[in-house]
């Protein structure tokens, strides 16, 4: 029976969604583990910006259909999923993940969880289910579970960490080929983006990653 794998995404590109780098590496590492992923999106539109030249462009997408896009059509609401429909969950980077599943990046300590992130990420916890976070994930992880004091990791950006413990979690600093696992709670995380520089050094830690969170699961 393979074991199945939540994949969160924000939309579909580093400065307003997921990072596709992220994304696919965390997929690809999970078929390769023989994982089955199941992606899902919240449904909410959001603020675009052109990749090109990273500036708003003033119109607004829906994140479930962005996030389609990476998943190859293969997505759910997350309204839908509940943590009985998984064994572990998995939240790739990209701005999307701190301005869509959470305010964080506007809001920092004071930042509001999408209320759907916010429960299946309680339920996968309180039923002793691993969650991984990637490059700025980690710090909507952290808010939700404010309660739980999560140890996670950004990397080493001073800001970021500071952002995190104010919103109620602990951050232990990493390098781009390494992981942080909180043991207590399950949370498995690596900095990934938020260090580069590139996509072979942050293959290294998001592929420790997945096996650490399957292996958990």
């Amino acid at each position: 029976m393979k074991k199945r794998i939540g994949v969160v995404l924000s939309g579909c590109g580093v400065y307003d969604g997921s990072e596709i780098h992220e994304a696919v590496l965390t997929l690809l590492y999970l078929d390769k583990a023989g994982a089955k992923a199941i992606c899902m999106a919240p449904d909410m539109e959001f603020d675009t910006v052109n990749h090109l030249s990273q500036e708003k462009t003033g119109e607004t997408r829906n994140t479930l259909t962005e996030s389609a896009r990476i998943a190859r059509g293969e997505i759910k609401n997350i309204k839908d999923v509940k943590s009985s429909d998984l064994d572990a969950i998995i939240f790739p980077g990209g701005f999307g993940a701190a301005k869509n599943l959470s305010n964080f990046a506007e809001k920092g300590p004071d930042a509001v969880v999408h209320s759907e992130v916010k429960r299946i990420l309680d339920e996968m916890v309180s039923e002793n289910k691993p969650v991984g976070a990637i490059c700025i994930a980690p710090a909507t992880i952290a808010k939700a579970l404010s309660e739980k004091k999560p140890e996670v990791t950004i990397g080493s950006d001073q800001a970021t960490a500071s952002g995190i413990e104010g919103a109620g979690g602990k951050h232990f600093v990493c390098t781009v080929d390494e992981i942080h696992v909180d043991q207590k709670n399950k949370i498995v995380t690596t900095p990934a983006y938020m260090l580069g520089p590139g996509i072979q050094d942050i293959a290294i830690g998001i592929e420790k990653l997945v096996n650490q969170v399957i292996s958990m699961a």
